[in-house]
């Protein structure tokens, strides 16, 4: 009997090999993936940085143009604004105390004024800009960020003159009103009004500015909210520093205002984060 013949027989089966598994082709050198829809330049136009440069100045005397255009305006309109200004000063006699004073409050007045009105075309300008450099991602936060953005100082001015404006000045006219006449320089008290209302109007812009951070990665929502005590203990600050007066309840105000805009700017940075940084 051969060899063959004595092998025993054997009725298994093997198994099928392993699908082979072909990566896709490596990227060649210095070559960069295809970026996603979200991270092209839908917009991107090729300049020099002297043609950057050139348009920025045109863009910039426009702008100037539409402030001066808009605080000559006011300019002719000026004493009803003084007189609206003074509302909220009841019984309160000013005066002039230097010669022309009442002529440069008129042009302070009217360059704030004339700067609030031509607002909106300096960001147009300002949009029309930084636009093309933008990815779509980040061009589709413009719209929400510049409409939040007018509205909170908007916000911020009316907050000013029912609020702020009202409650320094009862603490200031109260204080001491039994020992002193109020008799208030015209020049000082418009610079306390409208100082205080800008500055307002600015602080206004905390949850504008935590979204644009929080969309484009730069600090986490959760970052955010850890850090409210110091938000607390620097709203504090920013209150003292803001307003023109000394008074607390002035601060008080601003400080919480400043506090609950935070608030707020978490909850928006929340929304408009990136997916990764949601994650983590």
């Amino acid at each position: 009997m051969s060899e063959r013949d004595t092998r025993p027989e054997s009725n298994t089966v093997l198994p099928a090999p392993a699908p082979i598994r072909i990566p896709p082709p490596a990227e060649p050198d210095g070559a960069e993936a295809p970026a996603s829809p979200d991270e092209e330049f839908p917009g991107e136009v090729e300049m020099t940085l002297v043609d950057h440069l050139e348009e920025l100045r045109r863009r910039i005397l426009r702008s100037l143009l539409a402030v001066v255009i808009g605080a000559g305006g006011c300019l002719l309109l000026v004493k009803p604004l003084v007189r609206l200004l003074e509302v909220p000063a009841k019984g309160i006699h000013f005066l002039q105390l230097a010669p022309g004073e009442f002529l440069f409050v008129s042009i302070k007045v009217a360059g704030y004024t004339g700067l609030i009105l031509a607002l909106p075309y300096v960001l147009y300008e300002g949009l029309a800009f930084v636009l093309p450099g933008l990815t779509r991602r980040e061009q589709r936060l413009v719209a929400p960020a510049v409409g939040g953005s007018a509205v909170l100082f908007m916000a911020g001015l009316a907050f000013a003159w029912w609020a702020l404006v009202p409650a320094a000045l009862n603490f200031l006219v109260s204080y001491g009103a039994d020992v002193v006449e109020p008799l208030w320089s015209i020049e000082r008290y418009l610079d306390f009004v409208l100082l205080l209302m800008v500055a307002t109007a600015l602080a206004f812009q905390l949850p504008v500015l935590q979204m644009l951070l929080a969309a484009l990665g730069v600090v986490k929502a959760q970052t955010m909210l850890a850090a409210w005590r110091f938000v607390v203990v620097a709203s504090a600050l920013a209150g003292a520093v803001l307003t023109p007066s000394t008074d607390p309840v002035t601060m008080l105000l601003l400080s919480g205002a400043i506090t609950a805009l935070y608030l707020v700017g978490v909850g928006l940075a929340r929304l408009v984060q990136r997916p990764a940084a949601a994650g983590t």
